[in-house]
């Protein structure tokens, strides 16, 4: 029995509490994953409501849905989401080179909007009896011998065992543990998306579609029948989000639609797309690689520590593959810095090897790549497998080094 009497921590570590420091898709999980541990956590959100309207759409792929699953959320997302197995893959003019159905064993990829994915791992960690506490912006953490405290803007604090930074790619946390490590790193393009109507292009239900090219545009079929696509503008100088919501979506639109020209599927998907419904996402970014994940009592997880960029279609389910691992290593490990290391030691290899996978994919997108799309892409199915087929055996022990 565990502290809510219902979970199944081990009672070895000495970890009790926690502060979850961001409330997107990897705070909540976290959070979630602690609990199953008999760790009682509190999320900490800077904005002053749950996240919503936030970003465009993303996909949760089958490794994700399975770490999900094994904390007892899978449930809670499950039915937001539209099945996409299938993909195919072509170049700017129109000519394939791949395609693939999805693996027969596992469940689809699911392809969702962000805010609603952050909204149901919000309301199903809050039913789960997770507190949240919004309108906390971090500004700094001390630690003693016995925990960490955190100072919020507000002038509150909140102290507990340790500190975890689920607070995305411009992570406070992150230059608390360490105040030199990296930036995020641009990858070339600005990213877009939006809807089009009666466009002609064709989108086969479950199948997300990818042209390459000097620019790179997917789609899909979404649940009204209209075409979901995402495109990229490829810039060396890209504007900051201030800059980017200060330009009219019209003007975005015409500069797609420049560099779209002759461009298959994207120059008719953009030619049916009303400005209205035109979504300005910003700069494609990643994390390079991150040296210090952890220092004393605090530790990353999430795009905080490894944002692999939406090239890779695995951020969200990589986060929260990352969680669960996390609960696993404060569960079996007597110490923060025991369970730190060994968590470093099951994620880092896994999630930077996509990390530069996507950098790979970014250059070919911002057309900075000697490498054609077919040259630049292995099969679908050598590229998901390895991905999609990771389970994490929360039964198993984490041995300490």
């Amino acid at each position: 029995m565990g502290v809510n009497g219902t979970q199944d921590g081990r009672g070895a570590a000495a970890v009790r509490t926690a502060l979850v420091i961001g409330g997107g898709v990897a705070g909540p999980v976290t959070a979630l994953a602690l609990r199953k541990a008999s760790i009682t956590a509190t999320v900490h959100e800077a904005y002053p409501a749950a996240a919503d309207g936030v970003g465009a759409w993303l996909a949760l792929a089958p490794n994700g849905l399975a770490a999900l699953r094994t904390i007892g959320a899978g449930k809670a997302v499950e039915d937001l989401g539209q099945p996409v197995p299938g993909m195919v893959m072509a170049d700017g003019a129109g000519h394939r080179f791949a395609a693939f159905d999805g693996f027969a064993e596992l469940p689809p990829s699911l392809a969702m909007p962000r805010a609603a994915l952050y909204r149901a791992l919000t309301d199903h960690a809050a039913d789960e009896g997770i507190p949240f506490a919004y309108g906390k912006r971090l500004v700094g953490a001390e630690e003693t011998p016995e925990g960490v405290t955190a100072r919020f803007s507000d002038g509150t604090s909140a102290t507990a065992d340790i500190l975890i930074g689920a607070d995305g790619i411009r992570s406070t946390v992150r230059t608390l543990i360490d105040p030199q490590a990296p930036e995020p790193e641009y990858g070339g393009v600005l990213s877009f998306g939006g809807y089009a109507t009666d466009s002609g292009v064709e989108a086969a239900p479950g199948t997300m579609y990818f042209a390459f090219g000097r620019t790179f545009t997917g789609h899909w079929r979404g649940p009204d029948g209209r075409l979901i696509w995402f495109a990229g503008l490829p810039t060396d100088t890209p504007p900051d989000p201030a800059g980017l919501a200060r330009v009219p979506a019209a003007e975005w639109l015409a500069a797609l639609r420049e560099a779209y020209a002759g461009h298959v599927p994207g120059e008719r998907l953009l030619q049916h797309t009303d400005p209205d419904e035109l979504m300005a996402v910003g700069r494609m970014e990643r994390m390079p690689s991150v040296p210090h994940w952890h220092r004393g009592r605090m530790v990353l997880v999430g795009d905080a520590a490894h944002a692999p960029s939406s090239s890779s279609g695995q951020g969200a389910s990589l986060a929260i593959e990352s969680a669960v691992e996390l609960a696993r290593c404060l569960r079996d490990l007597p110490t923060p810095a025991e369970a730190f290391h060994a968590y470093v030691g099951l994620r880092r290899e896994r999630v930077e090897a996509v990390g530069r996978n996507a950098a790979a994919a970014n250059k070919v997108k911002a057309g900075k790549s000697d490498l054609g799309a077919a040259a630049a892409f292995p099969t679908p199915e050598q590229m998901l497998r390895p991905l999609h087929f990771h389970r994490i055996d929360w039964a198993e022990t984490v041995a300490g080094s």
